[in-house]
C-alpha cells in the first residue's frame, strides 16, 4: 500500500507534547466505507434517460460526494426538466437508490476492519455522510450502524459537504476539537469539507482524482489503518 502525504517535513519532524491525543475518527460513507458510487451512477442513469437526457460517467464524477438536491439541480439542468424541483428529483432519485440497495452494498477493502477495530476502542468513532438519514441504515448495514458512536446525515446539516458543517457538527456533538479527530473521505468535496473543518483528512480516492492539498494524506485503501497509525497523524499536526 501506497502512502502520500502532503505535510511538510517540518511537520512531521514536529513532537507535540501533551494533549495531541487522538480524539475521534470521523468515516465517510459512500465510496469510502461502501461501493456504493455505481449504484448511485445506476439510479441517477435510470432517472435521466426518463428525462429524455442521457447521463454519462463524466456526469457521475461531477457530482460524486454532492447531496442529494445539487445533485438534483444538476439533473435538471441537463434534462431541462424544469417542471420538477431539486427536491422532487432528489426524492425520485432515492426512490431508485432503495431498490437498488435492498440486495446490499459491497464493503470497500478494510472498511468494517476500521470501523470494528474503532468500535473496540476508547476512540469514538463517527459517520459523517451527505446520504440522507432514511437511507443510511439500509447503506451501512454491512458494517452496521451501531458500531458508530453517533452518525451525522447529509438533511441534519444547514450546510452539506463541501460545507465544513457536517464535520464541525460531528465534533462539537462529540465535544472535541476537530483538529485532533481524523477524517477519512473519497472524493473532492468530502475532502474540502473535512479539511475545512480542521481535521487531520485521509483521502482514500475511489472513483475520482483528488488534486493533493497541504495537510491531506493519501491511501490507496483503508486496509492496515491502525491505531497508532492514526494517532501519528495528530502528533504530526
Amino acid at each position: 500500500m501506497s502512502e502520500q502525504s502532503t505535510l511538510s517535513p517540518e511537520a512531521s519532524e514536529t513532537v507535540v507534547s501533551g494533549g495531541a491525543r487522538l480524539q475521534a475518527v470521523l468515516l465517510d460513507m459512500d465510496g469510502t466505507l461502501i461501493e456504493s458510487e455505481h449504484l448511485w451512477c445506476e439510479a441517477e442513469a435510470e432517472l435521466v434517460a426518463e428525462l429524455g437526457g442521457e447521463w454519462t460517467d463524466e456526469d457521475h464524477r461531477r457530482n460524486v460526494g454532492n447531496a442529494a438536491e445539487p445533485v438534483g439541480r444538476y439533473i435538471i439542468d441537463l434534462t431541462g426538466a424544469h417542471h420538477l424541483t431539486p427536491r422532487e428529483v432528489a426524492d425520485l432519485l432515492y426512490t431508485r437508490f432503495r431498490v437498488k440497495l435492498a440486495g446490499g452494498a459491497q464493503l470497500r477493502p478494510g472498511a468494517k476492519e476500521l470501523v470494528t477495530m474503532l468500535a473496540r476502542s476508547e476512540v469514538p468513532v463517527v459517520l459523517v455522510t451527505s446520504t440522507e438519514r432514511s437511507l443510511v441504515q439500509a447503506a451501512i448495514g454491512g458494517i452496521g450502524l451501531d458500531n458508530f458512536d453517533d452518525s451525522v446525515a447529509g438533511d441534519e446539516v444547514e450546510a452539506n459537504k463541501p460545507h465544513p458543517d457536517p464535520y464541525l457538527r460531528a465534533a462539537r456533538r462529540l465535544g472535541v476539537d476537530p483538529g485532533r479527530c481524523v477524517a477519512f473521505e473519497d472524493s473532492v468535496v468530502g475532502v474540502a469539507s473535512a479539511a475545512d473543518a480542521g481535521c487531520v483528512t485521509v483521502a482514500v480516492p475511489n472513483h475520482v482524482e483528488i488534486p493533493p492539498r497541504e495537510g491531506v494524506v493519501f491511501r490507496d485503501s483503508l486496509v492496515g489503518v491502525d491505531l497508532d497509525w492514526l494517532e501519528s497523524l495528530v502528533a504530526q499536526r
